[in-house]
């Protein structure tokens, strides 16, 4: 930038005149950053300059006040010399405060004009009348309520997720559901959706990430302890940073880890790596909190919001001090105890590694020895040289001769003797269930951490990191941040400056934004039917007013999320009978069939748990080495019958039932679950290992009186007459007790919130 700006006035012919734009483009700034002159402190938007020109070299400053802004420079200790500054130093940053004069104005008119949009406004509060609902007050019930035990068939799923197991007044269901801890369970599935966690990177190798598991129980246990939004946001944000020392702060900033992450071997272009963790992060937080598309205005200003690329580009600058690491939780005790377990896991593994590699060695010599038979001639001729002599392409030669003569695991067994194979696949096996007994890691936080330094952040050409335009500091969004957040050059501290900025109950977004997401998980609906878009291309509020009084409400009771879940469940908009019945999700589903068969194991938090999968999923499991125990199950069969929310979510490898009942990918955000209806469902509910053994295990439960007790545990209400001569039909015909409680289990009113 100094170079392109130096040789630019360079060539202006003495006493001639450039424009401030026409330098600025010189230097490939075609919006120039207010930020750079602030930096020095240097910028008065009062100063009229109106001209730069060109003198050997130097510039000159024309018009009223240009002496005195010297004089200011001087005094700040900045080389000068009379008048004139030397451009080598500090003429680029002077001038760069002039240009920005025409440049800046123009960014400010562009997002001005769009500034008095709904969402970028306060909330505000309407007033109630005492003795009524709030909510039942500005949005009526337009429908009868519904009948008293649907109502908490439908209760409870919607905050456990899972079929109601208890009778009684509605209001004592309700609060003994919330004090539940499956009412924290249910809420994280939701959340994670929003946060597009997996326990994968995602990707061609798609590896498990070590610990990431501790987020997803941050996260459960945050909702079951009603910890305030506020906190909750801060804590993922920068948890590091405001909680220096704390465990759980630091294991929430797994949040900005979240999102897929290319991660490969071979060559790596780290800038482009780099761009991508950047990217992530930026769009994880502008959809989660902010409720906007800033991702739009990564190639371009946003052409729909008032979004400039400079604002996304400002946003990466307060992330780009962000590095990610595991750190250690335990102490140096429990660290040298778990060593200790890992060595003596280690000594009885080695044997059977050994053995394994002595019957291999021959054949992987025997391959090499055939194999370099048939090298090409330059190959075989470099392998005879001095590996201490070669030139540069000899080097780049003989570390292809050697990749070629190094056999794939299939290649040895191709080779190994039909006895020895055996003997081979026995030992093999021997391995895979040794390592159930493998002693689990110290605990560790799977975090983003502070460095102290930070790479220059730049506007990207089309959004290239090879392709850089000029650097920006890291900053808010113009359009909801008239002074850009005014934060610190210090890299320490920029995200929790974010965090706090977002948290702040003047803020027109944060409270909207998790209000209307809670409206959608009970409704169905949210108010903003976009809930990661309030944007101009965002559906617009059916009801600004209830928006704005939940908003304010939610930020009065201490950013409750259990307050605004009771407000809502107790409300006649709620009670009402539905205008369209929802499906469960594949979440819900899988986990309510599991419940209805007595299955369901309750186990809270830990490692994700492998359920079974079919041949052709296991197929699609990516790895370098030999594909045996790639899914392996765990010890204890009852492990694979817990909740949803703890079954390993690999991104490249979806179970077929909870993809096919719309289960998201994790690959980007999803602020709502789509319901889609296709005949792979019916399959899957009438078909699947997993929907046969449920089906026989409900069967057994409901022996003793199977039509009275499968309708009481599957829908929470007694069997009609019609229905109880249905059944009796069924039976005099030859059905079984087990294809009964299948057809239970696919009943609409089953597969349906009431």
């Amino acid at each position: 930038m100094f170079d392109e700006i130096r040789r630019f006035v360079k060539k202006i012919p003495k006493g001639k005149v450039a424009t401030y734009g026409q330098v600025a483009v010189a230097a490939g700034f075609p919006r120039a950053s207010r930020q750079v002159a602030w930096s020095l402190k240097t910028f008065d938007p009062t100063l009229p300059w109106q001209r730069v020109v060109g003198k050997g070299g130097k510039i000159l400053l024309r018009g009223a006040g240009g002496v005195e802004q010297v004089q200011r420079l001087e005094a700040e200790g900045v080389v000068v010399h009379g008048t004139r500054i030397d451009l080598k130093r500090f003429g680029c940053i002077l001038l760069l405060a002039m240009v920005l004069q025409g440049a800046d104005l123009k960014e400010e008119a562009l997002v001005a004009k769009r500034r008095s949009y709904w969402a970028f406004q306060k909330p505000v509060r309407s007033e109630i009348p005492a003795g009524v609902h709030p909510i039942d007050f500005l949005e009526a019930a337009k429908r009868p309520k519904l009948e008293r035990r649907a109502l908490l068939r439908r209760l409870s799923l919607d905050l456990t997720g899972l079929p109601p197991q208890i009778d009684g007044p509605y209001e004592q269901i309700l609060d003994r559901l919330m004090a539940t801890p499956r009412y924290g369970e249910r809420w994280a599935s939701k959340w994670l959706d929003v946060v597009r966690y997996a326990d994968t990177n995602g990707y061609e190798l798609d590896v498990e990430r070590e610990q990431s598991w501790r987020y997803r129980d941050y996260v459960i246990r945050a909702f079951n302890a009603d910890k305030p939004y506020r906190d909750f946001l801060r804590e993922q944000l920068a948890g590091d940073e405001l909680y220096p020392g704390e465990a759980d702060p630091l294991i929430a900033t797994g949040f900005l880890r979240a999102g897929p992450r290319h991660v490969v071997g071979g060559n790596q272009d780290e800038e482009q790596n780099r761009q991508e963790d950047l990217i992530e992060m930026t769009h994880g937080i502008s959809s989660a909190f902010l409720g906007m598309t800033v991702g739009c205005a990564r190639c371009h200003n946003h052409k729909f919001d008032p979004i400039l690329q400079t604002d996304y580009y400002r946003l990466q600058a307060v992330l780009a001090s962000t590095q990610f690491r595991q750190v250690q939780l335990a102490d140096g005790d429990t660290m040298l105890a778990v060593d200790r377990l890992l060595a003596r896991h280690q000594a009885r593994l080695k044997p059977i590694l050994d053995e394994l590699a002595a019957i291999e060695k021959p054949y992987r010599e025997q391959f090499k020895r055939d194999k370099k038979k048939t090298l090409e001639p330059q190959f075989q001729a470099v392998l005879n040289l001095d590996p201490g002599q070669l030139n540069d392409e000899q080097k780049r030669l003989r570390k292809d001769a050697e990749k070629q003569l190094t056999p794939t695991w299939d290649e040895v067994v191709a080779l190994i003797p039909p006895a020895l194979k055996a003997k081979r696949a026995s030992l093999r096996k021997r391995m895979h269930e040794l390592a159930y007994d493998e002693p689990a890691a110290a605990p560790q936080a799977y975090a983003a951490f502070t460095v102290d330094a930070a790479l220059p952040t730049h506007v990207l050409k089309v959004g290239d990191p090879k392709f850089k335009l000029q650097t920006v500091e890291a900053g808010l969004p113009l359009v909801l941040a008239k002074d850009l957040g005014n934060l610190s050059p210090d890299p320490h501290g920029r995200r929790a400056a974010l965090a706090n900025w977002l948290a702040s109950p003047d803020h027109p977004l944060t409270a909207r934004v998790m209000v209307n997401r809670i409206w959608q998980f009970r409704m169905g609906k949210g108010i903003v039917a976009t809930p990661n878009d309030f944007g101009a291309l965002g559906a617009r509020p059916t009801n600004l007013k209830l928006l704005d009084w939940l908003a304010t409400e939610f930020i009065a009771s201490g950013w409750s999320v259990k307050h605004i879940d009771r407000l809502i469940l107790t409300s006649a908009v709620y009670q009402q009978q539905a205008e369209q019945r929802r499906r469960m999700d594949s979440d819900m589903l899988r986990d309510s069939i599991l419940a209805t068969s007595g299955k369901l194991n309750l186990k809270m938090y830990g490692k994700p748990v492998k359920t079974p999968i079919e041949p052709e999923v296991y197929d699609l499991i990516f790895t370098e080495g030999e594909p045996d125990n790639l899914w392996p199950l765990p010890k204890d069969k009852t492990e694979m019958d817990r909740r949803s929310i703890y079954v390993l979510n690999k991104r490249t490898v979806r179970l077929p039932m909870m993809t096919n009942f719309d289960q998201p990918d994790a690959m980007s955000s999803c602020p709502e679950r789509s319901t889609s209806t296709h005949a792979l469902q019916s399959l899957s509910m009438m078909n699947s290992d997993f929907i046969q053994e449920q089906a026989k295990a409900f069967a057994v439960r409901i022996k003793g009186d199977p039509v009275g007790q499968a309708y009481r545990i599957a829908l929470f209400r007694e069997a009609t007459a019609a229905e109880r001569q249905q059944a009796q039909n069924f039976f005099q015909k030859g059905g079984t007790v087990e294809d009964f409680a299948l057809a239970m289990l696919n009943r609409n009113d089953f597969l349906y919130l009431p």
